[in-house]
């Protein structure tokens, strides 16, 4: 089985059937030839849609880490989101836990959620967060969505002290019009 079928298998044994998504725009050729985006419907256990990349942890030297987003409802802009993140993270950010992320632009239209944190997968628990593939240990991440303040906040405090503001409050990590909890 090839690096991204094992990438896959691992999501699919957690969120069951995807389908496969592409972005064909700007520089996507430095992405590696496998990289695409995985979309989960929701489901039984799940009333939400799953954006995820499956390739991007692919490359030697960098933190092999792939990311996944939720949404309320189906948003393909995060497809696009995903894979110029995915770019960054290949051609020169080398992201990992902990690190923000500006979008460049609102998660959606209105939305104050203008960055991203790579958490832990905590809907999923240690056992998705990490596969073994190819000599490498993958790390399953999550972006959550921030607004500018809690991204100032987790740089003046640190990524416990915004996390506990988010069980603090019971964020909806799934409302792009979310006030935020700082």
């Amino acid at each position: 089985m090839d690096y991204s079928e094992n990438i896959k298998k691992h999501y699919t044994e957690f969120w069951g059937e995807f389908t496969e998504h592409r972005f064909d725009k700007g520089p996507v050729s430095e992405l590696p030839i496998e990289f695409c985006i995985l979309k989960f419907p929701p489901h039984g256990k799940r009333n939400m849609w799953t954006y995820a990349t499956c390739g991007m942890s692919g490359k030697l030297g960098m933190n092999a880490i792939e990311i996944h987003m939720f949404s309320s409802a189906e948003y393909d802009f995060l497809v696009e989101l995903l894979t110029v993140i995915a770019h960054y993270h290949v051609t020169e950010g080398n992201l990992d836990l902990g690190h923000t992320i500006n979008f460049g632009c609102p998660w959606c239209k209105g939305s104050g959620l203008e960055y991203g944190l790579i958490s832990l997968p905590y809907l999923d628990g240690p056992v998705f967060e990490n596969l073994q593939a190819e000599l490498k240990n993958i790390r399953f991440l999550w972006l959550i969505p921030i607004t500018i303040s809690e991204k100032n906040y987790k740089k003046q405090n640190g990524l416990e002290a915004l996390e506990q503001k988010f069980d603090e409050s019971y964020f909806n990590y799934l409302d792009p019009y979310r006030e935020s909890v700082i």
